[in-house]
This record gives structure tokens, C-alpha cells and sequence, in this order.
């Protein structure tokens, strides 16, 4: 007993928070440059400041999660939310200029503008809540409109009126009770779940609701009450109190459409599943007619493709005054019905009486509706996971019997002919629309192609469907970015510049004349360390001829001519194909600017490690054949063609090759671990691995383990945890959100690599998500992973022999 009690001690460590060594520290803790928004005629912009990192005390402020969200139920918005800490305006021509009045200690978000783009409307959040604020674009001021009373626990609690004057704002309801602390309440009676025969296949969802106390606290949060207010801060009530989910005015601010949650609750799914019911409302606050109403939607056919029957994704129309638009599906929401339309859309005019228009047919599942500046042309979209298609739709939506147009068919996962995204503008009720100038539309794209990436704006005539390439970016030791129109007509849009040592800025492209650049940020690079780091984009054949590809990173002064053999760092996330060709395109680009965020691998040239980053790892199921029931050798063959190609450089000791991955790629580091002999130790971060506790699905497998009991135990590491001989440095958040990694994967999967006597370590970051945010978790994440490396990576002697087990 004593000897057990001994192993046990020794088998934890009381540590407190790390750093990591000054050549990574240096690039952690820098300044950001801010993120812009740019109003439309391209004249003024915000800059948006913000530090880097959470800190692990704003992360232990008092947290509820229910129902798929997360609240700080002192506060009234997401407990993880991100907040800018600062504004300042700038004119294209002029310098930034600091905004006045900000309240101390800024935290920023929802920022909005006002229709005519005079104004900025934001959200602050105090200790105790949050506050609605103004900036008057003019004036460079800043003024409080509300206290801090806001509910913001279910996205941005406010909408601007269409008149400038005023805006439509969520408050937390006078009527709001106590809340239950869960952790001090006594149980009045067991937590109790029914199955009654239909089948409710949903995927492991995190923070669902787990009994009455939690119901009762989730609509206590979820509870508003609407008010408007004026722009010297005068409040009026505008509508009855409920669980209101979202809100919109029409185009012609005449209506507000707004969706609250029902009862009852459900524990197996979150809130945008509960039952719903649409209300539109005029102007004033006067409720004018129920639209919709959706019951609770816990059980659905089987499938990725599978939704709920009866009216969704309902919006308004953008270039229409007041008209309602939505789907619904033709194939009773079962993508194993055939028909030959999923989807029917629908559209119902003000004042929303008679029978609804049909406007539309989708072959695959509906998508979404861009409107444009002619009522008389629309484009939809429609996407089908199982065969990676989607469709564009040219139509008429007031002549439905006119078969619609289709402009593209295409794999959306084929990159290279990806068509791009079309130019809009801002039409007469301050809605984007897609701008058709003289039966011609603009599209912009990222340009990538097996010659590299260059990002293009092509005309697409309409009539005769063909297309001119109007602009095409020349840069060969640069990336330019095509992010939007500012002036069509006169061919000026907001383009972003960047090469690996040339921190992004942004600039007014021409593309109608020369000397066409004009530049109107000047941020400096922050990361000026790695200015001298190699960087290239390296191609290679796995052995079934499949063409890869990766980024490689040299370490500062690597000399190629003295053929020193360092260590390697590959990093990689598994991706699911049905097509070898659309595996084997490339989206990477070694122009890119080289950025070292939290997560990244590429810290380590700084410590003399060659850095494989963004490996291709493709997972290709071609027609019958599902992607995963070659998993495991599909994954070993992509490792092995990665080693193999640096190897061939001669650039590594490939007796000293680390492998990592996040999330997926988690799964994919202790897969390869304990089926091959490739690596000397791995790094995996919030995985999961025992694939029998997402029985209904994960990643892109939508098979249930009952229908592929064999896949989910080939593909599940703690199934193998027997054949790991590899160090494996496994870190998790404790407080882990993403469907189907929670903590516990972790934990039971050290404890069963423990049990069986392999080399591992676990890290559990107290208050982290998926993502880990707070600066002390981030510096502690870069010491255990540099830890790590050099001990079982770098100072690894024993040769290793390649191979599969």
C-alpha cells in the first residue's frame, strides 16, 4: 500500500505557470497592429486595438454554460467574448486620430455602423454589465447612451433605426430573478431523460442543459425586454418581455422581425434548437402577426444533410422593401429520399396575408439567396456535403415559372476553379446587394492554381455566360488580397498587401490605370525576429502518386552547404476528400506574411528546429468508398512522403522528427504514434480519441458506430493505446466547448497510456476552452511543448526504424 501511495504522488506536479525561453517569449508578448473597418465610399476608417491575450483572471470570472452558450451572468454577454481596447479614426489621407471620452478600461464589441455611416454604436462592458456607447464620426467623440443593462448573452443586443435617429436595444428584464448557484442547490428529485421509440441521432453537443435548476437559470439570461433609444439617450419601452433570440428591421424599416425561444427546453440539443416562434412587428412596437413557429427540434433523419421540416432560414429580402423570404425542404428533411428538388424557397410581401410565392427550386439543400441591384436577377446557392457540389443560380424571382440559370456546378473543395465571390454594393435600403452593371457582374477571387496564387476580379457578361478576366494580381514574391469594392465604377477597391517579412497593410488598387496603389496603413511588423527566416512551399508525391504539399521553415542563417542535420517539427490537421483531385491542390503560399500566433510550431526556428507547417494531409474516398475506411494507411503515407521530401533536401536528422496537431490534428498525432515508427515524439492538443464516445458521427464520418463499428475502432487511439512506444505530450482545456473533445478524452486516454506503460505526459489548462486564450495558459503551452521537443526530440540518440505496426 505504501509503494501504490508513493507512485501516485510522484505521478503528479504541483507547478505553477511557465515562460518560455527569451527567443520565444520575445515573439509572444508583442503589440498587435489594430484590425480597420472601412466605410463605403472608402473615406474613413476605425482602427480597432486589442491585446493579445486574455488573462487567466478574466478567464475565472464567473462562468454558467447552458444550453450551448457560455455567460458571465454578472456581466450579461458571453463569457468568452473578445474585446478591442481602443479607437481611433483615420481619413484615407490623414493620420489616426485617438477618439475622445472612451470610458477607462475599454471593452469594446458589437460595434455597428449607423446607416448613413455618421455614427459607430459599441457596446463596453463593466464589471457589472454592459453599457450601449456612440461615436460621432464628425465630432471624434465618444458618449454613453445606456448604463449597464444590457442582455447581450445571445449575439448583438442592438439594431440601428433606418432613420439614423435612434436604436432598437435589448435590455435585461425588470422582472429578471435570483439566479440558482447549481454548486449550493439541493435536488428536489432525480434529473429524468425519455426515449419513446424515435430515434434522435445528434452529436455529442457540450454545456447542454442538465435539469430544472439549470432551466430555470437559462431563461432567467435569456429574458429581454426591447427598448428604443434615442441618441441623447432617452429610453422608450418598445415590446412585451421574452426569450429573444434575434431581431432585424426590414429593408424599409417599417418592421422588425423577431425570434424568441419556447418552451419546453431540451437537454440533448442547444438553444437554436428549441422551440421558436417569429413575430413581426411594426416600427413602433405594436405586434402585427406570427410568421413562424418551430417546435423543439431534437430528432432529425440521419445525415449531415439532414434538417428540420417546416419554415428555416428565414430572412428579409434585401432589395424589397418589407418581403419575407425562407426555405423549405421537399424531401421531408431526409437526404436518403430521393427527389428531384431538396428545397423549395418561398417569399411573402408585406403585410404577410394570403399564400406564400414560390420563387425557387434547389436540387441540392438550400444555401442562401444573394440579392442584387436589379429586382428582376437574383443568385442562389445550394451545397451537398456527401458529393462536395454546389450550384449558383441565376433567376428571376418574380417570374418563377423561367427555369433558373445555372452559372457554376463544381466541387466547392476544387480551389483552383473556384470562381470567387461576387462585388456588391449598397443599395437604396442600405443592404448589400450584388452590383449588375450593364448585364455585368464582378467576381473576386483567390486565384489559387498549380503555377501559385494569384488573385484575380473577373466580369462575368450574364446573358451568354462567359467571363473576362479583368485583373489579375502579378505578384510573385508578394500576396495580395482582393477584400472588397470601394467604387466600382471607377475601379477602386480595398485590396491587403503582405510578403513573409511585410507586416499586412491595406491599399486602394485601380485597376483601371497604372501607378494604381495607393497605400493607406502603415502598420510595422511586430515579429521583426523572423525576418531572416526561410520560408518556401515544398511539393511532393505520396506513394500513390498523390502530389502534397507543405510550408517549410529554416532556422535564421541556416547554412544548406554544410548539410547539418536538425531536428524537425511537423505539424499537420487530416482533411476529408472525395475527389484525388481537389486532395492534391495547394493553398499555400510562401509569400504569405510569417505570422507566430499561440499555436504555432514556427517559434521553433528560433531554437534550431526545421518547421514542416501546414502538411498536407489529405483522407480521399472515392465513389463508394468513404474516406475513413483507409484512414490509418492514408495517414502513415502522408507522413511518410513528408519526411521523405525534407529528407531528400537533406535538411533533417530524420531519426529526430516531431509530429503535433490541434483538435483533429490531436487525433492524427496519436494515430501515427501508435502506427508507425516514423516519429520521436508527438505533441497533441484538446484531441479526442476514443471515437466510441461521438457514436453518431464526428469530423466528416456521418455514419453512426452501429453502422461502422470496425472504422470507429481502426480510427480510435485508446482503442491501440497497447502499441504506443512514442513519447506524447497530450494537452486539453479544462473547460473544453467543441462537440466531441471533451476534456475527459483526454484524461482517460493518459490514464489507459499510463496503465499500459508508454512515455506521456498530460496537461490540463484550468479555464481554457478549444482554444486556449489567456496569456499565463499560452507562455505555460509554449514551456511544456519546447520542454518537450528538446528533451525527446532534439537530444534523442536511438535511431528509430521506419514502419507500420
Amino acid at each position: 500500500m505504501i509503494l501504490f501511495i508513493g507512485s501516485v504522488l510522484h505521478a503528479q506536479e504541483n507547478l505553477e505557470y511557465q515562460k518560455p525561453v527569451k527567443e520565444i517569449l520575445d515573439l509572444v508578448d508583442v503589440p498587435l497592429a489594430p484590425s480597420i473597418r472601412i466605410d463605403e465610399k472608402g473615406e474613413q476608417l476605425i482602427f480597432l486595438y486589442r491585446d493579445g491575450y486574455k488573462t487567466i483572471t478574466e478567464l475565472s470570472e464567473k462562468e454558467m454554460r447552458l444550453a450551448g452558450l457560455r455567460i458571465n451572468p454578472k456581466t450579461n454577454i458571453s463569457s468568452r467574448a473578445n474585446y478591442f481596447n481602443n479607437i481611433k479614426l483615420k481619413r484615407i489621407d490623414g493620420e489616426p486620430i485617438q477618439v475622445n471620452g472612451l470610458p477607462k478600461n475599454l471593452r469594446l464589441s458589437n460595434l455597428s455602423w449607423s446607416p448613413d455611416q455618421t455614427k459607430v454604436a459599441f457596446t463596453h462592458t463593466t464589471l457589472n454589465g454592459v453599457e450601449l456607447w456612440l461615436v460621432d464620426i464628425k465630432t471624434n467623440k465618444a458618449t454613453k447612451l445606456t448604463d449597464a443593462t444590457l442582455n447581450a448573452n445571445m449575439g448583438s443586443p442592438f439594431r440601428w433605426f433606418k432613420d439614423n435617429s435612434a436604436l432598437l436595444v435589448k435590455f435585461l428584464s425588470k422582472n429578471k430573478k435570483a439566479l440558482i448557484n447549481v454548486d449550493e442547490a439541493i435536488p428536489t428529485g432525480p434529473t429524468i431523460s425519455v426515449s419513446e421509440g424515435t430515434k434522435a441521432q445528434n452529436r455529442t453537443y457540450q454545456d447542454l442543459l442538465k435539469n430544472p435548476n439549470d432551466e430555470y437559470n437559462f431563461e432567467q439570461l435569456a429574458t429581454s425586454e426591447i427598448f428604443k433609444v434615442n441618441l441623447d439617450g432617452t429610453k422608450t419601452s418598445w415590446s412585451t418581455t421574452g426569450m429573444i433570440r434575434n431581431f432585424s428591421f426590414s429593408p424599409d424599416g417599417n418592421y422588425v422581425m423577431v425570434t424568441q425561444i419556447e418552451k419546453p427546453f431540451s437537454y440533448l440539443v442547444p438553444f437554436n434548437r428549441f422551440p421558436q416562434k417569429t413575430t413581426i412587428y411594426k416600427s413602433s412596437g405594436e405586434p402585427f402577426k406570427v410568421v413562424n413557429e418551430v417546435p423543439i427540434d431534437e430528432v432529425r433523419p440521419k445525415g449531415f444533410m439532414a434538417i428540420r421540416i417546416g419554415k428555416r432560414s428565414m430572412s428579409w429580402r434585401a432589395d424589397k422593401p418589407a418581403t419575407l423570404v425562407w426555405a423549405e425542404a421537399l424531401d421531408k428533411g431526409d437526404p436518403e429520399i430521393k427527389v428531384a428538388f431538396r428545397d423549395e424557397v418561398f417569399e411573402q410581401d408585406a403585410p404577410f396575408e394570403g399564400k406564400p410565392k414560390s420563387i425557387l427550386k434547389t436540387i441540392n439543400r438550400y444555401a442562401g439567396i444573394q440579392w442584387s441591384n436589379n429586382k428582376n436577377i437574383a443568385f442562389a446557392y445550394d451545397y451537398w456535403w456527401n458529393t462536395r457540389n454546389t450550384k449558383t443560380y441565376v433567376f428571376d424571382p418574380n417570374k418563377p415559372s423561367v427555369k433558373p440559370e445555372i452559372i457554376h456546378d463544381r466541387n466547392y473543395q476544387d480551389r483552383y476553379n473556384d470562381p470567387g465571390n461576387f462585388v456588391t454594393s449598397i443599395n437604396e435600403f442600405d443592404r448589400s446587394v450584388i452590383d449588375i452593371t450593364k448585364g455585368n457582374v464582378y467576381l473576386m477571387g483567390d486565384g489559387f492554381s498549380k503555377e501559385g496564387q494569384f488573385p484575380f476580379i473577373d466580369k462575368l457578361n450574364l446573358k451568354n455566360n462567359t467571363s473576362e478576366r479583368v485583373y489579375k494580381s502579378t505578384y510573385t514574391n508578394k500576396v495580395e488580397s482582393i477584400n472588397g469594392a470601394i467604387n466600382l465604377s471607377k475601379g477602386e477597391f480595398l485590396v491587403r498587401v503582405e510578403s513573409p517579412s511585410e507586416y499586412p497593410n491595406y491599399y486602394i488598387r485601380n485597376i483601371n490605370g497604372k501607378d494604381n496603389l495607393k497605400q493607406i496603413t502603415n502598420f510595422a511588423n511586430p515579429f521583426a525576429a523572423l525576418e531572416g527566416v526561410h520560408k518556401e512551399v515544398i511539393k511532393y508525391k505520396r506513394e500513390d502518386g498523390l502530389e502534397l504539399s507543405g510550408t517549410l521553415y529554416l532556422p535564421i542563417g541556416y547554412d544548406k552547404t554544410k548539410k547539418e542535420k536538425l531536428p524537425m517539427i511537423l505539424w499537420a490537421y487530416p482533411e476529408e476528400f472525395k475527389d484525388k483531385k481537389s486532395a492534391s491542390q495547394s493553398t499555400s503560399n510562401p509569400n504569405e506574411f510569417t505570422y507566430p500566433w499561440w499555436g504555432s510550431m514556427v517559434y521553433w526556428v528560433t531554437r534550431g528546429y526545421v518547421v514542416l507547417d501546414d502538411a498536407s494531409f489529405p483522407i480521399v474516398g472515392e465513389g463508394d468508398e468513404e474516406p475513413n475506411d483507409s484512414f490509418r494507411k492514408q495517414l502513415v503515407a502522408n507522413a511518410k512522403a513528408a519526411i521523405d521530401a525534407v529528407d531528400n533536401l537533406g535538411l533533417i536528422d530524420r531519426n529526430r522528427v516531431a509530429v503535433g496537431g490541434h483538435s483533429y490534428g490531436a487525433f492524427m498525432t496519436a494515430n501515427l504514434l501508435s502506427h508507425s515508427n516514423l516519429f520521436a515524439a508527438g505533441i497533441a492538443r484538446s484531441g479526442a480519441y476514443n471515437r466510441t464516445l461521438t457514436p453518431f458521427g464526428f469530423q466528416s464520418e456521418e455514419r453512426s458506430y452501429w453502422e461502422a463499428p470496425e472504422v470507429y475502432y481502426t480510427m480510435s487511439p485508446f482503442m491501440h493505446a497497447d502499441k504506443m512506444k512514442t513519447p506524447l505530450l497530450l494537452i486539453h482545456g479544462k473547460a473544453d466547448n467543441n462537440s466531441g473533445t471533451y476534456p475527459l478524452q483526454s484524461e482517460r486516454y493518459f490514464n489507459a497510456l499510463k496503465g499500459l506503460g508508454a512515455t506521456a505526459r498530460l496537461i490540463m489548462l484550468p479555464k481554457e476552452s478549444h482554444g486556449y486564450r489567456a496569456k499565463e495558459s499560452i507562455l505555460h503551452l509554449l514551456w511544456e511543448q519546447d520542454q518537450w521537443l528538446e528533451k525527446y526530440v532534439k537530444n534523442k540518440k536511438k535511431p528509430i526504424s521506419e514502419g507500420t505496426n
